[in-house]
This record gives C-alpha cells, structure tokens and sequence, in this order.
C-alpha cells in the first residue's frame, strides 16, 4: 500500500485510520474521511456443543467473563479509533465527517453489495443478516 501510494499507482483508498496510520497514508494523502466503516476489533468465539456441555456454574462464569471482554472491547476500540485519528491529524491529515450524501450513497452501495450477497448466501446468509441487525 505505502510504495502504491508513493508511486502514484493509487491516489485514495478507503480503511481504518490504523491502516491510515500503520501505512503512514498521511505522507501521500491529505483528507481522511470518518465513515466508521471499519473499526479494528475481534471476537472470540466458542463452540456451542462445548459451552452446552460445561456446568451451569462454568457456563454462567464463561458468559460474564465474556460480557466483561465484549464491554472492555468496545471501550479499547473506540479510544483506539479516536488515538489513530488524533495521530493522523497530528501528522498533517484533516479529519472530515462525511457528508449526507456520502452516507446516504455508502449505505445505497451497501445495500446493493449485501443484496448480492444474500443472493449466494441464500438462507444461511439471510439468518446471518437478521441476527446481526437484532444487535
């Protein structure tokens, strides 16, 4: 990404400010536009055969131990994204707030892109998209 970047082969390309930061993007371009479309986080994930096998005392002790880590995590990637920011606009980037057309066009892309995709995916795909969008 940095010698595409330093060479002219790209001129913009859309990520988390990490990337923006990690890549030093602020060398080669100037404006970072906060969509939010990608905020660095991971998730841990457990089998449900095995978590149905432990104990209810395990299964409750698993079950706080991971609302305790999805809070903690929400918390570190919101002050992660807004340090990257912040580091970015240090280093020379201007920080914009994407307008309402941009929204509004993001999420018509969006929509289309998640439409194709629940083509493929059929059902599974569907049970995927409306378990998500419960939380």
């Amino acid at each position: 990404l940095s010698a595409a970047m330093a060479t002219g082969v790209i001129e913009s390309y859309m990520s988390s400010g990490s990337t923006g930061y990690d890549t030093k993007t602020y060398e080669h371009i100037k404006n970072f536009y906060d969509t939010q479309a990608w905020i660095p986080k991971n998730a841990i994930l457990v089998n449900a055969k095995a978590f149905d096998a432990l104990d209810a005392p395990t299964k409750a002790a698993v079950v706080k131990a991971a609302t305790d880590a999805e809070a903690r995590g929400w918390k570190v990637a919101e002050e992660k994204n807004a340090e990257y920011k912040r580091l970015l606009a240090e280093r020379g980037m201007k920080i914009h707030k994407p307008s309402a057309k941009l929204d509004a066009d993001m999420r018509q892309v969006g929509g289309i892109m998640q439409a194709d995709w629940l083509k493929a995916a059929g059902a599974d795909g569907a049970a995927i998209i409306d378990a998500y969008k419960k939380n």
